[in-house]
């Protein structure tokens, strides 16, 4: 093995030999009952994130774990059309070469787009395999597929003729730059600074007027009433009154209705059904008109008084404030702050905007989509985000499916001569029933809109394994085992796809939801471009030098004073650039970390040390085949001579693989990830290991004891890079393919290798009180002599006082003690401990190492004295910072949080180093 750990090397080498034997593909050898989990589709338009890395990580790491276990198992993968975000795409390319979609007209456009989605729409895909995922490349999907497209139309065509799709006018998210509606995930919003704008409304009759309170007044042209509460007394005895709405020849009733709060503004409220959500939904229950006064660019239309027509929707605010303010309706202006929604892709303020639209009647098909979370045939891990979907479900309204783009499953509707409507799936099928209607040929016109992504990515369960057609798929692995999803989607795409798979093939799509947390930076802070703090991946798994890092960082950045302050933030916080520490790592990091129903803070540090467990791996391999190949393993022997430590490694092994095991099945990755850690890090390397170089290396110890350590060294080394495999796969598969034969253990592939169930009935609980005795007496020796500075390589004396028991113990493990606490010789104490000692206890068993020989212990005091005297200087600090009330009071929270915890390290080194030197205050009198 080479001295050092290539994780480049044996990660591309690795990857490309699993892929191209088909170790990924669902193999029709597996003996046991199927394991499918459905790929979260990411947009073909998409790189990988650290929400896909974290996601896919754990994807992984149950494909991987079922695989083990003998499952037949199906990592279902593809890729989402991504509709809005494809388009613009191919519209910016197009741009940039002078022209518009337009000009080459619609389906030479879409050719453009599969174009481009051949040529540059896999860059996630090949990420994602850059990250180890053992997906089924060979039953990759996309949305658009033509058997996908298939599903797509016949769902469309079943829910329309049960009345469950209709076309109708509804209000809407409008994005005025892309013209479409768009859905509330695409929809960011955001605090903003504005103004509140009081506006008189002059009663029809002349007698008075009402002020109104509105944060966009070019909305007043649309406006149908005026609203109050019911029981404010101000106004009871207006409702019913009419008003002259300014600026029109219209007039507007007043309306009492409780939604009004009559604690904000004047507590009377302008009511514009057309341009407001909730304004929309008071319209209805009162039966007021809608009066749409926008066109699909929001400028204003032909429905307002002939001056404001063809305004932009700002200038023609401009215009009516000021028109106000001169016919003294304006009472006054007030700057607000307010949510401000903008569209995630143009960043244009999005408007509630009335339009024809195609809508799911969503209300029966949530009623078993709830129904099926109540009795538990679908579960959500962590438990509580079941009533974030229950909330949702239980208040739902009809869903928008459709929208005014190119790019997406077209609906399958087409329009006769006179707007008659003709729903099939095929135009053969729309003109076969037209003839029927018309008795004669008619000319057809097909609907424009496509559908909403999400519309097909809510049959992905079944749309990919073949469904409408009965395959053999579809019987296998549906339902699915687990959706791994984020919370921000519960409703856009689980929600729906409970309710379509229900619907189409009578089952629940998954058994369970597990959802996970966002990954967000070292101080908890979301990541953002805006904010410098993202982190790419790939970057972390390959490495970055910093001028690239700054580039990518700082690129695309509109605003100079805001890229010159990211420049600054990565240059100071990356000066040397981001290291490469590998995909085991990363994704060790991921697992460590997630933790049911929490955000994750990724740290650097944290993947650092995982980097390191890596190389500690691959050292203590290196170890274990100089000291077992080419020598007796015991392979051939059946009744080994296994000694305490080795049946203590055997033991603790067993508990280790129970509870990964557990960890896993219970969905718990960061207790599963720290189990096999500290076994492997702790228990074996810097314990295990340490025992067996005493038989290994002392020339007094049966070959038969040699090679029941040997033995015992492969065999559990072997096994528990089985345990770590699915999280980190790369490592594992290298080291296990030059450990596994030394075990006796074959096979192609770790990943095909049995998962190592553990085997309760080998715990020895007696061994492991004994052993881990006397691993606490080592530590307790091994603590005094870095307290006083003891050099490693410099045995002490160690003197003893304690049970019969206790000394037993010592007799019997004299060479552990002797080997790995660096002990010369101990005898027990008799009387009093002389002078002088640094003392320690274990359990009954009091211990004491004379220094006096041993340090120089003038020098060591004066050491100790400079060191405390640093520490407390340093701790006066922190006090008097955390004393200053301007501090307490202007830091943030986390910033006060950081000072008290260095306070208490700080204080404990104080104490422990001022403990230290009293000792040796003590050995020097």
């Amino acid at each position: 093995m080479p001295k050092t750990y290539d994780a480049a090397n044996v990660e591309r080498r690795w990857y490309e030999t699993w892929e191209n034997a088909g170790y990924f593909a669902a193999s029709d050898q597996a003996t046991s009952h199927p394991y499918c989990i459905m790929i979260p589709p990411p947009n073909v338009t998409g790189s990988l994130h650290m929400g896909h890395a974290f996601q896919d990580t754990i994807m992984d790491a149950l494909i991987r774990y079922h695989r083990m276990l003998g499952r037949k198992t199906l990592w279902q993968t593809g890729t989402d059309h991504a509709g809005i975000a494809t388009q613009m795409v191919v519209e910016r390319q197009l741009e940039a070469q002078g022209k518009t979609r337009h000009d080459l007209g619609r389906e030479d456009f879409i050719k453009k787009v599969w174009e481009w989605k051949e040529s540059s729409g896999g860059t996630i895909v090949r990420q994602l395999r850059r990250l180890g995922a053992s997906c089924d490349w060979s039953r990759e999907r996309f949305t658009m597929d033509e058997g996908l497209s298939h599903a797509v139309t016949e769902v469309f065509v079943q829910l329309y003729e049960e009345g469950l799709i209709y076309r109708g006018k509804r209000l809407v998210n409008w994005d005025p730059v892309l013209h479409t509606a768009v859905s509330d995930l695409e929809v960011i919003s955001e605090e903003e600074n504005g103004h509140m704008w009081h506006m008189r409304y002059p009663f029809a009759d002349g007698s008075g007027h009402l002020v109104v309170a509105t944060t966009r007044p070019e909305t007043m042209l649309g406006d149908s009433a005026v609203a109050v509460h019911p029981e404010d007394e101000r106004y009871k005895d207006l409702v019913g009154k009419e008003i002259a709405l300014p600026l029109t020849d219209r007039k507007i009733p007043i309306i009492a209705d409780d939604y009004v709060d009559p604690e904000f503004g004047s507590g009377c409220v302008k009511i514009t059904p057309a341009h407001d959500f909730n304004d929309y939904e008071m319209g209805l229950r009162h039966g007021l008109p809608m009066h749409n006064i926008f066109t699909v660019d929001a400028s204003l239309n032909d429905t307002v008084p002939e001056p404001f027509r063809g305004m932009d929707r700002y200038e023609a605010r401009k215009r009516i404030v000021a028109d106000l303010d001169a016919m003294g309706l304006l009472e006054k202006i007030q700057d607000h702050k307010l949510m401000v929604p903008r569209g995630d892709r143009t960043k244009a303020v999005v408007e509630p905007y009335l339009t024809d639209q195609w809508f799911v009647k969503t209300a029966p098909l949530a009623e078993e989509a709830i129904k099926c979370v109540e009795d538990g045939r679908i579960k959500f891990v962590p438990e509580n985000w079941a009533k974030t979907y229950f909330e949702w479900m239980r208040n739902i309204q009809d869903w928008c499916i459709s929208r005014q783009i190119w790019w997406g499953h077209q609906a399958p509707a087409w329009y006769g001569p006179d707007g008659a409507l003709f729903v099939a799936r095929s135009e053969e099928e729309a003109y076969e029933q037209a003839a029927e209607k018309y008795g004669k040929p008619v000319q057809l016109t097909r609907d424009p809109d496509v559908l909403d992504t999400w519309f097909s990515s809510a049959l992905w369960t079944f749309s990919t394994l073949g469904w409408p057609e009965k395959t053999p798929e579809l019987a296998e692995f549906h339902p699915t085992n687990v959706l791994v999803t984020g919370f921000d989607i519960i409703f856009f795409w689980v929600a729906r796809m409970i309710m379509m798979g229900l619907k189409f093939t009578g089952e629940v799509p998954f058994h369970t939801v597990y959802i996970t947390g966002l990954v967000r930076d070292e101080n908890g802070e979301k990541m953002s471009k805006s904010k410098g703090n993202i982190l790419d991946p790939l970057d972390l798994i390959d490495g970055i030098d910093l001028e690239s890092l700054v580039t990518k960082r700082t690129r695309d950045m509109m605003q100079p004073q805001l890229a010159a302050k990211i420049e600054k933030q990565t240059r100071d916080k990356f000066p040397d650039g981001i290291p490469a520490f590998g995909t085991d790592a990363l994704r060790f990091t991921m697992a460590s970390l997630a933790t049911q129903g929490r955000d994750i803070k990724f740290d650097l540090g944290r993947i650092e040390g995982y980097r390191n467990f890596c190389n500690k791996l691959w050292n203590a391999t290196r170890f274990v085949l100089m000291n077992a190949e080419g020598k007796d393993c015991g392979l051939e022997t059946t009744d080994l001579p296994l000694s305490p430590t080795d049946q203590w490694i055997h033991s603790q092994f067993q508990r280790a693989a129970k509870e990964t095991a557990e960890a896993i099945d219970a969905y718990r990755f960061s207790d599963a990830a720290n189990t096999v850690y500290q076994f492997l890090w702790g228990t074996y390397c810097d314990w295990y290991l340490e025992m067996c170089k005493i038989p290994l290396y002392d020339e007094s110890i049966s070959e038969a004891h040699k090679a029941a350590a040997r033995h015992t060294m492969v065999g559990v080394l072997e096994a528990a890079l089985r345990l770590l495999h699915p999280l980190m796969p790369y490592i594992t598969e290298e080291l296990w393919q030059k450990v596994a034969p030394l075990a006796g253990k074959h096979g192609p592939s770790i990943m095909l290798a049995p998962w190592p169930e553990a085997d309760m009935g080998s715990v020895d609980a007696a061994v492991e009180a004994e052993v881990g005795w006397m691993q606490g007496l080592i530590t307790a020796v091994r603590n005094i002599r870095g307290e006083m500075d003891v050099p490693p390589s410099k045995p002490v004396s160690l003197l003893v006082s304690g049970s019969e028991q206790a000394l037993a113990r010592i007799r019997k493990h004299e060479a552990l003690l002797k080997a790995l606490a660096k002990v010369g010789e101990w005898e027990v104490l008799q009387g009093e401990a002389p002078d002088g000692c640094a003392a320690g206890v274990v359990d009954e068993l009091r211990l004491f190492i004379p220094l006096k020989g041993l340090i120089d212990l003038d020098a060591e005091a004066g050491r100790l004295e400079k060191a405390l005297g640093k520490l407390e200087g340093d701790l006066a600090k922190v006090r008097k910072k955390l004393g200053n009330a301007s501090f307490l009071d202007k830091a943030k929270p986390e910033v006060v949080e950081k000072e008290r915890a260095k306070e208490a390290e700080l204080a404990q080194k104080a104490e422990g180093v001022s403990e230290a030197l009293a000792r040796i205050n003590a050995a020097r009198s």
